[in-house]
């Protein structure tokens, strides 16, 4: 990859950052990374994955940066060293592509329910607004994807008492076909601007949804991907979606 994230170029690897797995990574989440590497290999593009500790500064220079679920306290803490931090938002003025789950896309907002429901500051990278709601949503979840991101119908697992609402300034990932999503009330999941996407799906999301796995690698390299081999990847992702829409 060049120092310019959004052309590809020989000169070093696709990095990929996994922020905090030791306060992020609740319901394999981790496992997004490992497909994203994995997927970049097959089409002959080489990464390098940091796995960087809360403790650690953020490096301004990845390709791919990815948070996690986590519970409460975690959340608020990662929240808070992100902020003091500001690698991250360096690297999104950058162009950087930014993915993440649950407790992490709550992060990328302008504010977060804390421990007790009270409002807390989020990074403000991405126009949303989380709060609490009052019921657990749990369970699998369905949602067809925004037109112009091509990708097709995704599939994953949610478990969240977060209700997110999308200011003007992002649009939602998806409209729920089974399931809560944002829990908003208006049908949506998740939510993107730019390069930066989050869902409350686990899963993890981009195992089960290698379409979405690709357009994280399409925006990081800035051109079409070469077709590979999908039919094991294409099987797990029409179980999943059979099993819930087929149910009850």
């Amino acid at each position: 990859m060049s120092s310019d994230p959004t052309n590809a170029g020989p000169h070093r690897p696709l990095k990929i950052v996994w922020i905090y797995p030791d306060l992020l990574s609740t319901y394999g989440d981790q496992g997004n990374t490992i497909v994203l590497e994995r997927r970049a290999a097959l089409r002959g593009i080489p990464t390098e994955t940091v796995h960087l500790r809360s403790d650690e500064p953020v490096p301004p220079d990845g390709d791919v940066y990815l948070l996690g679920g986590g519970e409460d306290r975690p959340q608020i803490l990662a929240a808070q060293r992100l902020r003091n931090d500001g690698g991250l938002h360096a690297a999104v003025q950058r162009g950087a592509v930014v993915f993440a789950v649950c407790a992490g896309y709550q992060i990328l907002g302008h504010e977060f329910g804390g421990e007790e429901g009270q409002p807390l500051p989020g990074l403000g990278l991405l126009d949303i607004r989380s709060g609490r709601g009052e019921q657990r949503a749990v369970g699998e979840v369905v949602g067809d994807v925004a037109t112009e991101l091509n990708v097709p119908r995704i599939t994953g697992f949610e478990n969240h008492q977060g209700v997110t609402h999308i200011g003007p300034n992002a649009w939602p990932l998806a409209r729920v076909v089974a399931g809560v999503g944002n829990g908003g009330g208006d049908g949506t999941e998740g939510a993107y601007s730019g390069r930066i996407l989050g869902t409350y799906m686990h899963g993890p999301a981009l195992v089960r949804n290698p379409g979405l796995a690709d357009l994280l690698l399409r925006w990081a390299v800035g051109a079409e991907l070469q077709p590979i081999d999908d039919s094991w990847a294409g099987r797990l992702r029409e179980e999943r979606l059979n099993a819930v829409l087929t149910s009850g």
